[in-house]
C-alpha cells in the first residue's frame, strides 16, 4: 500500500444536508478566505436526503434572505392544517382542534433533497468545495488523540477484499476542525461519540423508522398547501407514530408514515404498516388511480434533550440530526439543523475550535426549544392515552414540568415471542402499489455495485439461526424495509442472506437489532439510495 494522498483544509463539513451546507455558507460569509469543504457520500446532492417536509423559514430567511425570490421545486405555502384519529381501516374522526405544534401557518412544503441541491450551489459560489460521491469511512486522529479529519473510502474493492482493475485508494483530507453534519446514526459520529464518551451520563438515544413515498394522482384531488396529519390505525396504542400526507402543487401528493423504534411487538412490520395506511377509507380515494413517482425510508432521531449527547470533542463537533435535535412534537427538524449549522459556523469563526460548542448549543434557542418538549415523546412510552395526556400537559405548561421524563434504548424495549401476543391489528386488504418491499426498492432507485464489501456488518450470524429465531423470529426479516435481511435455507441448512444491494441507508437494523450485533458502514462512494422529489 503506497502512503495516502492528503488534501488540506481549514474546516472539513462531512454531510450535505441542510445543517452541514448551512455551516458552510456561514462561515463563508463570516470569513470569505477559510478554506471549507463539504463531503457527500451520496452520488448527487440530496440523492439521500429524506424528510416530510414542512420547514420553518425563519432560519433560511436569515442565512439567504432572497431564498424565496428563487426557491428550490416544490416549495409550496402551507394553507390548512388537519389532524385525524383513525380508529380502524373505514373510520376516521377529524379533530376540532390540531396540536399547537402542528400549526404551519407561514411555513413551506417542500422537498428536502431538492433543498439541499439547491444551497450547495449556494456554498460554492462563496468559495465551498462541495464533493458528492465521496463517502467518509474513518476519522484519523493526530499524536495527540484528536480528530484531525476524515479517510475517505477506497473505490474497486471486490466483495472478497480484492482489489479490482478500477481500484482507487481513498484519501486523508484533513483540518483542525471537523463538522460531522451526517444526519440520523451517522456511521462516523456514532464512532466518535462511542470514542469520546459524548453519551456518558445521557439517556440513550431513541429512533423512529419513517417511510415516504411521493404520488402523481388524477387531477382534481389536490389542494395545494394542505396538510393532514393522523395517528390511530393501522398501530396499536403500545406503538407510538403516526402519518401525514402534504399537498403539492402539479397534482401530487406526498404521503408518509412514521413508528417509533421502542415498539414491543417482534411481528411488527412497519412497512405493512405504511401500506395498510394507504389503503384506509379516507386516503386511499387520494391516491387511487395514481402512481408512485419515488420512495424511501430513513431512521429519524427521536431522543430529544436528555439523549443530546456532548457536542463537541477535540476537533470536531457534531449539529444538526448528527447531534439529535429534531423536534418530535413538531415533527420537524430542518430548521433545527438550519440553526445548528448556522451557529456552529458562528463559533468557529470566532474560536477557530471546537472548544466551548456544547456550552454554546445548549444556551441557545435551538436547546430551548429542545427543553419545551423534552417530556412529549416519551410520554409515549406508557401508550397512547398516557402520552396524548402528559402531550397536552406539557403543551399547557410550555415544558415547565419539574421531572424530566427518561427515555430508553430502542432495542431493549422488543418483547420476545414467547411473553408478547402479538395484537390482531385489523389489517384490511390492500390493492395500492408498492406490491411488497422489493417493489418499493424500485422506487427508491438504489443503486450498490454487487461486488463490493457487504457494508452491513453481523457480528455473529450464528445468532441470527439459533437464539434469535427462538427468541425474536428474526425481526430483522420485518423491521428493515428494503428486504435486506433473508433467512434462507439450503443444502448447507439454514442461512442469514444478507441483500445489501437492496439497502436505502435507513440504519434500522443498526438501531433494532435486540442484540447490537449488526453494525451500518458506509458503502462505496455514490451507492445506495436516489431519491427524486423527497
Amino acid at each position: 500500500m503506497s502512503e495516502r494522498e492528503t488534501m488540506e483544509y481549514d474546516v472539513i463539513t462531512v454531510g450535505a444536508g441542510p445543517a452541514g451546507l448551512a455551516f458552510a455558507i456561514r462561515l463563508k460569509q463570516l470569513k470569505p478566505d477559510i478554506r471549507v469543504c463539504v463531503i457527500e457520500k451520496a452520488s448527487t446532492i440530496g440523492a439521500q436526503v429524506l424528510s416530510g417536509a414542512v420547514i420553518e423559514p425563519e432560519p433560511l430567511n436569515e442565512l439567504l434572505p432572497e431564498w424565496g425570490a428563487n426557491p428550490p421545486s416544490p416549495c409550496v405555502a402551507a394553507t390548512k392544517d388537519e389532524f385525524w384519529w383513525l380508529r380502524d381501516a373505514t373510520r376516521a374522526l377529524k379533530s376540532p382542534l390540531v396540536p399547537p405544534q402542528m400549526h404551519n401557518h407561514g411555513n413551506f412544503i417542500v422537498s428536502l433533497g431538492a433543498l439541499c441541491a439547491w444551497l450547495a450551489p449556494q456554498a460554492e459560489a462563496l468559495g465551498v468545495d462541495v464533493f458528492p460521491g465521496f463517502a467518509a469511512s474513518e476519522a484519523v486522529f493526530d499524536e495527540a488523540g484528536a480528530v484531525r479529519g476524515v479517510r475517505i473510502g477506497d473505490m474497486g474493492v471486490a466483495r472478497d477484499g480484492s482489489q479490482k482493475p478500477s481500484y482507487t485508494q481513498g484519501i486523508d483530507i484533513v483540518a483542525p476542525v471537523t463538522v460531522l453534519a451526517e444526519g440520523c446514526r451517522g456511521s462516523i459520529s456514532k464512532q466518535l461519540i462511542r470514542k469520546y464518551r459524548l453519551d456518558a451520563d445521557r439517556d440513550p438515544q431513541t429512533y423512529g423508522i419513517g417511510m415516504k413515498e411521493l404520488w402523481q394522482v388524477p387531477a382534481g384531488r389536490v389542494e395545494p398547501g394542505k396538510i393532514m396529519h393522523t395517528l390511530g390505525w393501522p398501530l396499536d396504542a403500545a406503538t407510538y407514530g403516526g402519518s401525514f400526507l402534504y399537498h403539492l402543487d402539479q397534482d401530487r401528493i406526498a404521503v408518509g408514515f412514521v413508528a417509533g423504534l421502542d415498539y414491543p411487538d417482534p411481528k411488527f412490520t412497519p412497512f405493512e404498516a405504511f401500506q395498510q395506511l394507504k389503503n384506509h377509507a379516507l386516503i386511499k380515494p387520494l391516491l387511487e388511480g395514481g402512481q408512485i413517482l419515488s420512495a424511501g425510508a430513513r431512521a429519524l432521531v427521536e431522543g430529544g434533550l436528555q439523549s443530546l449527547p456532548k457536542v463537541e470533542m477535540p476537533g470536531a463537533l457534531l449539529i444538526g440530526d448528527s447531534a439529535g435535535l429534531v423536534n418530535v412534537p413538531k415533527i420537524k427538524g430542518t430548521h433545527q439543523a438550519l440553526r445548528s449549522g448556522m451557529l456552529a459556523a458562528e463559533h468557529v469563526a470566532e474560536h477557530g475550535t471546537s472548544t466551548g460548542w456544547d456550552a454554546r448549543l445548549r444556551d441557545s434557542v435551538v436547546a430551548k426549544e429542545l427543553r419545551k418538549v423534552r417530556n412529549i415523546r416519551p410520554g409515549f412510552n406508557k401508550g397512547l392515552w398516557f402520552g396524548l395526556a402528559n402531550a397536552a400537559w406539557e403543551t399547557a405548561t410550555a415544558g415547565h414540568s419539574p421531572w424530566t421524563l427518561k427515555n430508553h434504548a430502542d432495542h431493549s424495549a422488543l418483547k420476545r415471542v414467547d411473553e408478547y401476543e402479538s395484537p390482531d391489528r385489523h389489517w384490511t386488504e390492500r390493492t395500492l402499489p408498492p406490491r411488497d418491499r422489493l417493489a418499493s426498492v424500485y422506487f427508491a432507485a438504489t443503486e450498490h455495485d454487487e461486488d463490493q464489501p457487504v457494508h452491513l456488518h453481523v457480528a455473529d450470524t450464528n445468532i441470527c439461526i439459533t437464539r434469535c429465531v427462538a427468541e425474536y423470529a428474526n425481526p430483522c426479516t420485518r423491521f428493515c424495509p428494503a428486504g435486506v435481511y433473508e433467512i434462507v435455507e439450503d443444502e448447507a441448512g439454514k442461512r442469514l442472506q444478507i441483500n445489501a444491494a437492496n439497502c436505502v441507508h435507513c440504519k434500522t437494523c443498526d438501531i433494532k437489532d435486540p442484540y447490537q450485533i449488526i453494525t451500518w458502514v458506509t458503502p462505496e462512494g455514490g451507492s445506495g439510495p436516489n431519491y427524486q422529489g423527497l
